[in-house]
């Protein structure tokens, strides 16, 4: 084939024959490329000839031609193609203005272009979204500087016993000098800004189409796409979703969290991640419509068996996780508060009036986050916060947020007029998982709601005898002393720093120095006991209850108390749980990946 070809090569280039003999060739030479589509040499010998032949020998080109812009794309190699830079640079010499599809062609023909996975699984719907990115910014196109330098081909023959040069021009009369496109930045650089903001707005969609190979038309992949896209990929399910979540907050909101991930999956999944449940929240999301509670800022996700919150946004929301720090604080705050309210088994009115004025009173909050807050209390009411989630996260609270988060459920107590014992003991939980004595609690009480009367922990009978306790309704309301609960917490952590001193050992000191030197990196942010923990669970895909409380307890370890210190901090090193609970516990595939070749890395 490539002698056959050597002889065509030289006819063409150094013959010239007639201009219809050139045609017969170059469709000989589109044949022989086809019939070795497979072999890479031949494909890159015979496509460099065609990429200069089908010009000359057509005169010039269509910039109207899809063929052309076929066969460019086909063509690329280390450099620009020949004749896309022809195209380019008589685009130029004539004046006209680049539309999207050639700076899309540009950049993509380009070697120092920057295309990351959604340019490349989500094709179409790529180039759909430049285009309408550039149209936005140049309605009457982009109208390019004419470079010095002039094109020229210096064609080197696939038999090297030849070189040509090949110069030429466009304009009617052929006689406008082509310009060379080679060294211009500005318009590449142009094009790759629209094509960032492109795969970034299309980053979820490709991510579930990672996921879900086949399921591109799919009610969630349809409501992953920026909205712009809608209209140019209509679904009709989409519309029915946006109905079905119609109905489901004009009856209340509460949706068992099965039917919501069912719905949009379109089966019935074994178990609920926290993958399922963000990709849920996003695709709502798209739509104008939120889920509670927050899959990325939630102490934990619902159970299969537990309901979620669906609310209207207002607006579609595309990037849920831009939120303010004080939305996360108040979130957070908001368990705490429930939490308490929960202890009696019951949730009077005026605990929900405080809790939803709470939220009404916190500044820094968009009105959109304040929607978000509301629509995770009423989840937060309905699905009680669990201790065991709040401990850690109370642990790592710094001091400057003891105060706000012990005003908190001080308040909450405060909220029906009645401290009941169990909202007390409560509050005791909530103190000691802050590293404060639990004994200040009735300190705080006192102080947050009737500085100098008594305060009542259980309502009088009537014919109880004895002196009648004043109703604390009808004294003066209070709050928080901030100086006095400051100094309170000051002289606690002083004696709390005292103690600890006095108690450890320096046998302790040098076993905890030599335990923390043996750990891998990649255990970062662990203690010795769970490090070893971690280590073991990961060889394995699944633990069972009975297997992970022996590993657990081989450690010295509660497991409850073990789950709940890796699953956080995995989500603080890679925003997902190591752990998920499902008949025993399922081990996170991607972490315990990570995991192992840190660890063989570090060895």
């Amino acid at each position: 084939m490539f002698l056959f070809f050597y002889g065509l090569e030289r006819r063409f280039l150094i013959d010239q024959p007639p201009d219809d003999e050139k045609q017969e060739i170059v469709a000989e030479v589109e044949r022989l490329k086809a019939l070795f589509a497979h072999n890479y040499s031949a494909q890159r010998y015979l496509g460099e000839f065609l990429d200069i032949a089908r010009i000359m020998a057509m005169g010039g080109i269509s910039l109207d031609d899809t063929t052309l812009k076929q066969t460019i794309l086909e063509n690329r190699s280390w450099d620009l193609p020949f004749s896309l830079k022809f195209a380019l640079g008589g685009m130029i010499a004539e004046g006209k203005a680049f539309d999207a599809e050639w700076l899309h062609l540009w950049l993509h023909c380009h070697p120092e272009r920057r295309f990351r996975t959604p340019a490349e699984r989500c094709g179409n719907e790529f180039k759909a979204l430049f285009k309408l990115k550039f149209d936005a910014l140049y309605p009457d196109g982009l109208k390019v500087r004419t470079p010095r330098k002039l094109l020229k081909m210096d064609y080197r023959a696939a038999s090297s016993e030849f070189n040509c040069s090949v110069n030429l021009t466009a304009g009617d009369g052929g006689d406008v000098a082509i310009p060379d496109v080679t060294d211009l930045r500005s318009p590449v650089q142009t094009a790759q800004k629209i094509a960032d903001e492109a795969m970034d707005e299309l980053d979820k969609f490709s991510r579930y189409l990672g996921r879900n190979p086949d399921g591109r038309g799919s009610i969630e992949a349809q409501a992953l796409l920026p909205a712009e896209l809608w209209r140019l990929f209509p679904s009709d399910e989409l519309e029915e979703l946006k109905d079905w979540a119609r109905e489901q907050v004009a009856t209340g909101g509460l949706v068992p969290a099965l039917d919501v991930i069912s719905r949009l999956e379109g089966e019935t999944p074994e178990k609920l991640g926290k993958r399922n449940l963000t990709g849920a929240a996003d695709a709502l999301a798209r739509i104008g419509f939120g889920m509670a509670p927050d899959p990325r800022f939630s102490l934990r996700g619902p159970k299969i068996d537990e309901p979620v919150v669906i609310f209207e946004l207002g607006e579609p929301v595309e990037q849920l996780e831009d939120v303010s720090p004080a939305y996360r604080t108040e979130l957070f705050e908001l368990a705490l508060a429930t939490f308490v309210a929960h202890a009696d088994s019951k949730i009077v009115e005026a605990e929900r009036r405080a809790l939803r004025e709470k939220i009404d009173a916190v500044s820094g909050l968009t009105e959109l986050e304040r929607k978000r807050l509301h629509a995770n209390l009423e989840w937060y009411l309905d699905v009680p916060p669990d201790m065991s989630w709040l401990r850690s996260k109370l642990k790592d609270a710094d001091t400057e947020h003891h105060l706000a988060l012990r005003a908190a459920v001080v308040a909450i107590a405060h909220a029906d007029s009645v401290i009941q014992s169990e909202e007390v003991a409560c509050i005791e939980k909530i103190y000691k998982a802050l590293g404060i004595d639990a004994g200040l609690v009735y300190a705080d009480l006192h102080a947050g709601d009737v500085p100098d009367g008594p305060v009542r922990v259980k309502a009088a009978e009537a014919e109880a005898p004895g002196e009648q306790i004043p109703d604390e309704r009808k004294a003066k309301a209070g709050s928080l002393d901030a100086a006095r609960i400051a100094a309170i917490r000051n002289d606690t952590e002083r004696v709390s720093s005292v103690l600890g001193e006095i108690f450890s050992t320096e046998d302790d000191v040098d076993d905890q120095a030599t335990a923390a030197h043996a750990l891998s990196s990649s255990m970062a942010g662990l203690d010795p006991k769970h490090a070893l923990l971690v280590e073991q669970i990961i060889q394995r895909e699944h633990w069972t209850d009975e297997e992970f409380d022996e590993i657990a307890g081989k450690q010295g370890l509660m497991p409850s108390g073990a789950l709940e210190v890796v699953n956080e901090w995995a989500f603080d090193k890679f925003d997902e749980a190591l752990l998920d609970e499902y008949d025993g516990y399922d081990v996170s595939p991607d972490i315990a990946d990570t995991l192992r070749a840190e660890m063989a890395k570090g060895d």
